[in-house]
């Protein structure tokens, strides 16, 4: 009788170990690498909030890549601010927003933003006093949520 009790033991504290084994790999091998607003990129006039919804789910330590033109003749300028709540994010106030991504920085491959927490983060373009924000539709936001 203690056999049976034994052996059972046995498979449930292996595969305890091996369900949370399988969750600490998930969570760096599987993180997904999601290029913002897909091939429209970081641009002016795309509803980023609705292409967010669309791209959803997004979890713990996946990468955001912001891709944007240096700003030349042809181009505006673009940047990527984080704001820190909701109601700043609506109104798209920039004051005490933290600035991730320069006018410089979306060219070529980009720059990279890992959701790092399981937290909201609101994203916007800071350009033109929130004008690219407000009316040009560059801002949204995710919750990443676990892999496991």
């Amino acid at each position: 009788m203690a056999g049976k009790f034994q052996g059972a033991g046995f498979s449930l504290v292996g595969t305890f170990f091996l369900l949370l084994f399988s969750c600490n790999v998930s969570r760096t091998v599987f993180a997904a690498k999601i290029n913002v607003g897909g091939p429209a990129n970081w641009t002016f006039g795309f509803n980023y909030t609705d292409w967010a919804l669309k791209t959803a789910p997004f979890h713990v330590n996946d990468t955001l890549v912001f891709k944007y033109d240096p700003p030349n003749s042809t181009t505006h300028a673009h940047s990527v601010y984080l704001v820190k709540d909701l109601p700043k994010f609506l109104a798209c106030d920039l004051k005490r927003a933290q600035l991730f991504g320069n006018v410089m920085q979306g060219g070529g491959e980009g720059f990279e933003f890992v959701l790092s927490k399981r937290k909201t983060y609101y994203f916007v373009c800071g350009e033109k006093q929130g004008f690219h924000c407000s009316t040009g539709l560059m801002r949204f936001f995710v919750r990443p949520a676990k892999r496991c």
